[in-house]
């Protein structure tokens, strides 16, 4: 490794190599967490109960692009609560409209009863303040004179489900800690809030934000297996053979076969840390997590976690002894406070470096002049975004923070890739790759394209991130099962799957009513507009 002639003395140098040490993972060990990935997959399809808890979602079926209807989604998850109408087109595109609300800690931490209310609110305020359309009413079979607005709810946080329409929480995630919760029904929880409103909306799906990830980009592209959020979180879902979820067994679900959605909740993988790759960093950050030993590959590679990974790294080298290492041993209140450095920092300063975004190539120079200047604008950003003063802050440190950044970014992008290749090999379509000759005879899908649909912040905008993710996939199934992978973004992936998971509610209702039938047909599920559905999903980004 090759550090910038601007660092200097052997004490800095022993201690970035230390840093490398810890954060750069070699191909066998990407092999070995992928080996322990497909170990826990087969462990939560097979009992209730796993850390990865590989949920069946009820969802049966992926569209193919061709269906239709105007929907209301409710986008619950992160800082904001997003209501929008989704109208799908039916030609692999929609339209979107859509009102943005914050989600204050306050009600991420406080009383359940309250943050559920806050959702009806919400819902309620759409409906009355922006209406483009006369919303027609629906009445149950269960009571025909009871008219209300359907609703499908997607949630982002591990529930088990047992039903389309209904789901225990087993935990909060990304940072929510609403009190009394855990072990509810959400779909119970919302509607209750509804109900204590008065407000004519009825749930009629629970599905997780991932999912809808997996079904917008099966809408738009004709076609996807899995749907992965890299963002503020991580979750991925996929389309596995509901013979292979053997907890299911006393189901009548099984009894049809075919194929079911799965979240697999991998934000949870490993959580006995066996495999990844922990740091003290690491532990710091998990040891004063509001969720410690949960939730251990989520923390290794989520936007909500990077920036306090760097934070933790960052000032390791501002208090080293004898001598500081970084900016003359001073730090600032923001850079003291936990959480006080956001990934989008992490994302800026890369971005500087590379001349990406809004920072163009510097002028014509030596390699010398031109690095000099990328880093006089690192610098800006530290003083900037976190309140550094700008004399404590040398070339030097600049180069550090930047190499830093670098290093956990990039084991985060290299870790994500663990996730995708496990499915793809526990689905029959890769096998980890020995480097020796590779063939596709004898997998699904051979020759095919693979459809993976992804969203969030890191995934669509962190410099590089996607690039490093597939690189490290190659590695890890081999060049011609990658060269397949159609990875692509599933814009808006909580609107557009929403309409097409309440899609999917209506049918699955509709058929049940009639005959008990209990499947997915792409030439019996259109509807004619205006069917209208809130949703609601994470944004995760």
């Amino acid at each position: 490794m090759s550090h910038t002639t601007a660092l200097h003395g052997s004490a800095k140098e022993d201690v970035l190599e230390s840093l490398y040490s810890q954060f750069t993972i070699d191909d066998q060990r990407l092999f070995k967490i992928t080996q322990t990935f497909l170990s826990e997959i087969s462990d939560g399809l097979s009992s209730y109960g796993r850390p990865m808890a590989m949920i069946p979602t009820f969802v049966n079926g992926v569209p193919d692009g061709s269906e239709t209807g105007t929907f209301l989604a409710l986008d619950l998850g992160g800082t904001n609560l997003r209501v929008c109408e989704v109208t799908l087109l039916g030609d692999k595109t929609f339209s979107l409209r859509q009102q943005k609300y914050k989600v204050s800690e306050a009600l991420k931490t406080g009383e359940v009863t309250t943050l559920f209310d806050y959702l009806a609110d919400s819902v309620d305020a759409f409906l009355t303040d922006t209406p483009s359309q006369d919303y027609d009413s629906h009445a149950s079979h269960a009571d025909e004179d009871s008219s209300y607005v359907p609703l499908a709810l997607t949630f982002s946080f591990p529930v088990e489900q047992s039903t389309l329409d209904s789901g225990v929480l087993l935990t909060w995630t990304k940072g929510f800690s609403a009190k009394n919760a855990i072990g509810k029904d959400v779909v119970k929880l919302l509607q209750d809030a509804f109900d204590r409103k008065h407000i004519h909306v009825k749930c009629v799906a629970l599905v997780n934000d991932t999912v809808g990830a997996l079904l917008s980009r099966a809408y738009t592209s004709g076609g996807c297996i899995l749907g992965a959020i890299f963002g503020t979180g991580t979750n991925g879902a996929y389309v596995e053979d509901v013979a292979k979820i053997t907890k299911l067994s006393q189901n009548p679900t099984v009894a049809a076969g075919g194929e079911m959605i799965v979240n697999t909740e991998w934000g949870a993988f490993n959580n006995s840390r066996s495999a990844l790759p922990t740091t003290p960093y690491d532990n710091k950050l998990d040891r004063e997590s509001i969720n410690p030993r949960f939730q251990a590959f989520e923390k290794f590679i989520s936007g909500m976690y990077l920036g306090e990974i760097t934070r933790n790294v960052i000032l390791s080298l501002i208090d080293a002894a004898p001598q500081p290492l970084l900016f003359g041993g001073r730090s600032s209140v923001l850079l003291n406070k936990q959480w006080g450095l956001d990934t989008a920092v992490l994302s800026e300063i890369e971005e500087a470096w590379e001349c990406l975004g809004r920072f163009s190539p510097p002028e014509q120079g030596s390699p010398e002049a031109q690095k000099g200047e990328k880093l006089r604008r690192i610098q800006g950003i530290l003083a900037h975004r976190l309140e550094l003063s700008p004399p404590d802050i040398s070339l030097a440190d600049a180069d550090i923070v930047r190499q830093v950044c670098n290093l956990i970014a990039s084991r985060a992008a290299r870790m994500s890739a663990t996730a995708v290749a496990a499915i793809l090999v526990h689905t029959g379509r890769a096998r980890l790759w020995d480097r020796g000759e590779q063939s596709s005879v004898g997998l699904k899908d051979e020759g095919k394209r693979i459809g993976v649909g992804v969203d969030g912040s890191l995934v669509e905008f962190y410099p590089n991130f996607q690039t490093k993710l597939r690189a490290s996939l190659r590695a890890l199934v081999g060049p011609e099962v990658e060269s397949r992978v159609d990875l692509g973004m599933a814009k808006d992936g909580s609107g557009a799957g929403a309409a097409l998971c309440a899609l999917v509610a209506q049918k699955q209702s509709q058929a049940n009513h009639t005959n008990g039938a209990y499947g997915y047909d792409h030439q019996d599920i259109k509807v004619t507009p205006p069917i209208e559905v809130a949703y609601i999903s994470s944004l995760s980004r």
